[in-house]
């Protein structure tokens, strides 16, 4: 079986937690490792050691004008990793947050035009992506649920544009065979997504006076993002599988 790393990009202990437990769930993985990247640099060896990374979201912002050093130095981080995926050295899924920090890192822009609401929405998968095994499958559309006040304004430069819609058109791409990046959050079920709006009630991503209404709504809908995760994972264990015995 493939080896999955996810690496947590929240401050709050709650948040991590569920999202840990959600990206586990989605891949379908009995156990996945886990690298608080605000409690300690990336080792560099993470690339030798894992087959996969996941990444998760985060309150940051990549186009914030005042970034302190612990942002910087996690941004950097991101990049070396999303830069490891690039070169074939392991697969990545970028999510939220971390697509913006990939976005720039690739010679893309990003910005505030194209930001959700919390919701679920409708995304269109391309035409690119029919023979992509992560995204082909779902085409020829699917419902993700979503909350970013960021987004990237279009594909960076040789990346292949797998997802999109109306609101934010770049939902996901992918750059050379490794390094997925979503703009929505594929980890979570309708249930996680409620948990984890009662953590960033007051930070902007939706009006606090609609909670229970944006609740109600979220908890109606029928996401299949996961079906991302699962189809990630299998492609790491063939990989993992047809590698010759050491």
């Amino acid at each position: 079986m493939a080896s999955i790393l996810y690496v947590c990009v929240r401050p709050e202990q709650g948040a991590a937690d569920a999202e840990h437990r959600s990206f586990r769930r989605a891949l379908g993985v009995p156990g996945l490792d886990r690298w608080d990247l605000l409690d300690r640099p990336l080792d560099e060896s993470v690339a030798g050691r894992y087959d996969g990374v996941v990444i998760g979201g985060s309150p940051f912002n990549v186009v914030a004008e005042e970034r302190d050093d612990l942002q910087r130095r996690v941004e950097n981080d991101l990049e070396a990793l999303a830069q490891d995926a690039v070169d074939g050295k392991l697969s990545a899924m970028f999510t939220c947050y971390s697509i913006g920090v990939a976005t720039r890192m690739l010679d893309g822009t990003v910005g505030t035009a194209v930001s959700e609401s919390t919701r679920a929405t409708g995304i269109h998968i391309t035409a690119a992506a029919a023979d992509d095994p992560v995204f082909g499958p779902s085409a020829p559309s699917m419902t993700v649920l979503t909350a970013h006040k960021e987004g990237s304004i279009e594909p960076p430069p040789g990346t292949v544009l797998l997802a999109t819609n109306e609101d934010c058109p770049v939902q996901a791409y992918r750059a050379g065979s490794g390094l997925y990046a979503t703009q929505f959050h594929p980890e979570v079920t309708p249930q996680d997504f409620v948990d984890r709006m009662a953590y960033y009630r007051t930070t902007g991503y939706f009006d606090p006076h609609e909670y229970d209404l944006t609740a109600e709504r979220v908890l109606a809908s029928a996401p299949t993002g996961t079906d991302l995760l699962r189809r990630f994972a299998e492609t790491l264990n063939d990989r993992a599988a047809a590698r010759p015995a050491r």
